[in-house]
C-alpha cells in the first residue's frame, strides 16, 4: 500500500485539510482528513482535486494547432486543413503523436480520455493487416504516458448529409470507414480491454451513419455496456440537412433509434430545440461541452444551464486540441454563460468540477472514478496555489484561477506520473515538435 499526504483536498462535500490518501491496487482504500503525514508518504502540495477526465479528444487534430486560428471561414472550411492532416496519418505516425498529446494533457491535470477515434484504415479505404492498426497506436500511447483512456471507436459510413440524401464518402472519408456498420462491429469485437482501458462506440454524426445503420452500434454498445457517444448539432446546416432529410432533429432521431440512454454521450449539442432538451434529460444522456473549440470554430453557445437544470448531466472536453487546460474548459461553461444571459454565477465552483471529474468520467464508462473515496480510482491531481495565477485564491476557488501551468503532481491508477511538472516520459515540448513535424512535412 502507498499513501499520498495532501495539504488540501477537494473530498465529497468540502475541501479538507492534512488528508492522507491510501492506495492499494490502483484504488483509493482509506481517506483520512487531519491526519499527520508518515515518513513514508509522498506528499502534494496545494490542493489535490479527482482526477480530470477529458470527455471528448481528437489527438491527431493537435497538429493543426496555431496553423488554423488566424484565418476567416467556418467549421467547414477548418475541416479541409483537419481532412489534410488526417491524410497524412499511419500507425507510427499516429501513436508518436497521440503519445506526446497524451503526455501533454497528463502536464495538463487531465488523468483520462475519450479518444474519438474515426481515422480507421490507409489512405484509399485499404485495410492494414491488423484492422485495429490506428487503435492500437492510440492504446498504446496512452499506456506508455499513463492516461486512462476509453477509445470511443467511431463508426463513420457517409459522406454528408444534404435534405435530399447522403453523400458518397470522398478521398480522405475512404479511410473513416468499414463499408458497413457490421464490419465496423467485427473490427470493435476484436479489441480489448484493461484496468486502464475502456472500449466505447460512437456515431460520428447523423451526416456519417445513415439511419438504417444507427441500430446496429445501438447493439453493441447495449450487448457491451459501453459508452456511445455522437457529434449531436455542432453547425446549424446539420440540423438544416437532417430536418430536411429525416423530418428530424438529429437529437430526435437517436432517440427515435434508441440510442440515448444514460450511457450516450451527446457531443457539442449547441443549437437544440426545446424538444431537444427534454428528449436528452428524459433519457438521462450526457452532453459533454467543448468550449475551447466551440468557440475557436465558431460553432455558438450551448444550452449549459438550461439543461443543467433539467437534470442533464454536463462534462467536458478539449476536442480539437487547440487548447489543452481542463481548468479552460471548466471555465467555459460559465464563461459562455455569462456572455449569452448577462449574467454571473451561472455555475458555481462545485458544479463546474463535477463536469470536469464525476460527470466526465462517467461519461466513459469509469463509473468509480472522479471522487476523492475510499473504493474509488486513485486518480489525484495537485495544484499549486501559490504561482503568479492562483496566489491569493483559496483551495475551494482554485477552479476560477488555476491553468494547466499549476499543475505539480498527477496520479493516475495510483502510479506517479507527473512528478512536480514533470512527465515521466520526458521533455514533452520536444516530443510534440517532432510528431507535428512528421505528420505535417
Amino acid at each position: 500500500m502507498t499513501a499520498f499526504w495532501c495539504e488540501h483536498a477537494v473530498l465529497p462535500g468540502a475541501v479538507r485539510r492534512s488528508v492522507r490518501i491510501l492506495v492499494e491496487g490502483g484504488r483509493i482504500r482509506d481517506v483520512l482528513p487531519e491526519t499527520v503525514a508518515e515518513p513514508t508518504d509522498t506528499t502534494l502540495g496545494g490542493v489535490v482535486l479527482p482526477g480530470l477526465a477529458n470527455g471528448h479528444s481528437h489527438a491527431f487534430h493537435r497538429a493543426l494547432r496555431g496553423r488554423t486560428h488566424d484565418g476567416g471561414g467556418d467549421f467547414w472550411t477548418w475541416r479541409k486543413a483537419m481532412y489534410a492532416v488526417a491524410q497524412c496519418l499511419d500507425p507510427d505516425t499516429y501513436y508518436a503523436l497521440a503519445r506526446a498529446v497524451f503526455a501533454e494533457m497528463l502536464l495538463a491535470g487531465y488523468t483520462a480520455v475519450g479518444e474519438f477515434h474515426y481515422v480507421h484504415h490507409p489512405a484509399g479505404g485499404r485495410r492494414y493487416d491488423d484492422p485495429n492498426a490506428m487503435g492500437h497506436a492510440l492504446l498504446t500511447a496512452a499506456r506508455e504516458t499513463g492516461i486512462r483512456i476509453t477509445l470511443l471507436d467511431t463508426c463513420y459510413l457517409a459522406g454528408g448529409l444534404t435534405a435530399t440524401g447522403h453523400l458518397p464518402l470522398d478521398e480522405v472519408q475512404e479511410r473513416f470507414s468499414d463499408g458497413t456498420a457490421e464490419a465496423w462491429a467485427e473490427r470493435v469485437e476484436a479489441l480489448s480491454e484493461d484496468d486502464s482501458t475502456r472500449i466505447g462506440t460512437a456515431v460520428h454524426s447523423v451526416r456519417a451513419v445513415p439511419r438504417e445503420h444507427l441500430a446496429v452500434v445501438g447493439d453493441v454498445a447495449a450487448r457491451g455496456a459501453r459508452p456511445l457517444h455522437v457529434h449531436v448539432s455542432e453547425q446549424p446546416a446539420e440540423n438544416l440537412a437532417c430536418q430536411g432529410f429525416y423530418g428530424c432533429s438529429p437529437t430526435q432521431l437517436f432517440a427515435a433509434e434508441w440510442l440515448l440512454t444514460p450511457m450516450t454521450t451527446a457531443v457539442h449539442a449547441t443549437h437544440l430545440s426545446d424538444n431537444d432538451i427534454e428528449l436528452l434529460a428524459a433519457s438521462r444522456t450526457t452532453v459533454c461541452f467543448c468550449p475551447t473549440t466551440e468557440r475557436d470554430l465558431a460553432d455558438g453557445i450551448g444550452p449549459a444551464r438550461r439543461l443543467h437544470d433539467v437534470g442533464v448531466p454536463l462534462a467536458v472536453g478539449s476536442d480539437q486540441q487547440a487548447v489543452v487546460d481542463p481548468f479552460e474548459e471548466a471555465r467555459g461553461v460559465e464563461m459562455n454563460e455569462r456572455l449569452a444571459s448577462l449574467q454571473r454565477g451561472r455555475f458555481d465552483g462545485t458544479e463546474l468540477l463535477a463536469t470536469a471529474t464525476l460527470n466526465g468520467y462517467r461519461s466513459l464508462g469509469w463509473d468509480d472514478g472522479g471522487l476523492l473515496a475510499s473504493e474509488h480510482l486513485a486518480d489525484l491531481v495537485a495544484v499549486r496555489l501559490d504561482s503568479p495565477r492562483t496566489a491569493g485564491s483559496t483551495a475551494e476557488t482554485v477552479l476560477f484561477s488555476a491553468t494547466a501551468a499549476d499543475v505539480t503532481d498527477v496520479v493516475v491508477h495510483g502510479q506517479h506520473v507527473v512528478r512536480e511538472g514533470r512527465h515521466r516520459v520526458g521533455d514533452v515540448g520536444r516530443l510534440l515538435a517532432d510528431a507535428i513535424t512528421a505528420v505535417t512535412r
